[in-house]
């Protein structure tokens, strides 16, 4: 049954122009439900030189990661906005000070509230010198998304994880890939040829932010050891797309055969992707890992680590490798880097299983969660109930 026109206010302390998976996953959000004919208001924190805007609030960036930004509101501010807006449904995406003055001002106007966890920030506690505060982390988020009439996961690996930790009222709500986007077909043979590579010679990636939660010290020391007792015939190369933290230290270091290839993105990305022969993504705090899908849908087979998330997407042996956390990331990059038979055939298969991957499927099921929860709120409402905590 399609759903009548929806009102709906998204709260978002991350959104493009910023580049990362939450981002895009969130701008997708609201394109295809404006497409479908439903109104989406984006509540956010004014970005660096952005003029200000009725939706807008002032933003402040963490000290000890100064690419990500934490918006506030003033006392009141939240709700003045809401009660201007007066959306059917408020959905909140991010778990920080906006998000929390968002959360408390519609329980005060008795608005339906729907979470999405996107980020196992507490898992990142260990990785910044701040293990103290890890169990502080986790507690703070339970609390916070079990105070929404839903939480939205991005996988099941992830939604048995919360579920474990006492997570309320969980579904799933999985990402998809447009493989118009990304597909092998923007293989560009200029690009490689401007890393000094071959047809036959192998460019292995990450895409990503250039940070320790994302594990990118591992990929970067495997493939120095491999570049160590290769003996060819073939050249490798280590693209590393993104920027984060991480990239001073990597420029300092100068790996060699390495190229730090910074943010890109539409386009660019794609040839990136494409122009590539293994995806090698060592991160282990992923809740999906949206680059993995656009990876497989660029047609390259998948080098990864057994972890949630990101070992749903694809299966071991058929389009890519699962290692156990333990593994020898290094080893298994070079037994993949020798045989171009088995990339070759991974990387067709990981190609058709991206292309069932749909986005329009996504955010029908997307709907069908906001429809259930504006139920849900209403009957409460008609029996003069408060919705379930």
């Amino acid at each position: 049954m399609k759903m009548a026109s929806l009102h709906l206010t998204l709260l978002t302390e991350t959104f493009p122009p910023e580049v990362n998976g939450v981002a895009r996953t969130l701008q997708r959000l609201v394109d295809v439900l404006t497409a479908r004919g439903h109104r989406v208001s984006v509540l956010r924190p004014r970005q660096r030189r952005e003029a200000a805007g009725p939706h807008l609030f002032p933003a402040t960036a963490l000290p000890l990661y100064p690419q990500l930004r934490m918006g506030w509101a003033l006392p009141g501010q939240m709700s003045r906005r809401l009660c201007s807006l007066q959306p059917d449904l408020l959905h909140i995406a991010t778990e920080g000070p906006l998000g929390l003055a968002a959360l408390l001002a519609a329980r005060r106007l008795d608005l339906p509230v729907v979470s999405s966890f996107h980020t196992n920030f507490d898992g990142y506690a260990h990785h910044y010198g701040l293990r103290i505060l890890q169990n502080l982390a986790r507690s703070y988020l339970r609390r916070f998304h079990n105070a929404t009439l839903l939480t939205l996961v991005p996988s099941l690996g992830t939604q048995a994880l919360l579920a474990e930790r006492g997570f309320c009222n969980l579904a799933l709500w999985r990402r998809g890939v447009d493989g118009g986007q990304f597909h092998p077909h923007f293989r560009d043979e200029r690009l490689r040829a401007s890393l000094g590579l071959q047809a036959d010679d192998i460019l292995l990636l990450n895409v990503g932010r250039l940070a320790l939660e994302k594990n990118i010290p591992a990929v970067v020391g495997a493939f120095r050891a491999l570049s160590q007792r290769w003996r060819g015939p073939q050249r490798l190369h280590l693209a590393l797309v993104g920027d984060g933290p991480l990239l001073v230290q990597f420029r300092q270091e100068k790996t060699e055969n390495m190229t730090l290839a910074g943010m890109q993105i539409g386009m660019d990305l794609a040839r990136w992707y494409a122009s590539a022969d293994l995806f090698c993504f060592p991160s282990c705090s992923e809740t999906f890992g949206n680059v993995v899908l656009e990876a497989m849908a660029s047609g390259l087979p998948v080098l990864a680590y057994d972890c949630p998330g990101v070992n749903e997407q694809f299966r071991h042996g058929e389009e890519g490798v699962l290692l156990p956390r333990d593994g020898d990331f290094s080893a298994a990059m070079e037994a993949l880097c020798r045989d171009p038979g088995l990339r070759r055939a991974m990387g067709n298969r990981a190609r058709q299983r991206a292309e069932g991957c749909d986005w329009g499927t996504v955010f029908d099921e997307l709907l069908v969660h906001y429809q259930g929860v504006l139920q849900r709120h209403g009957e409460a409402s008609a029996r003069g109930l408060n919705p379930p905590p």
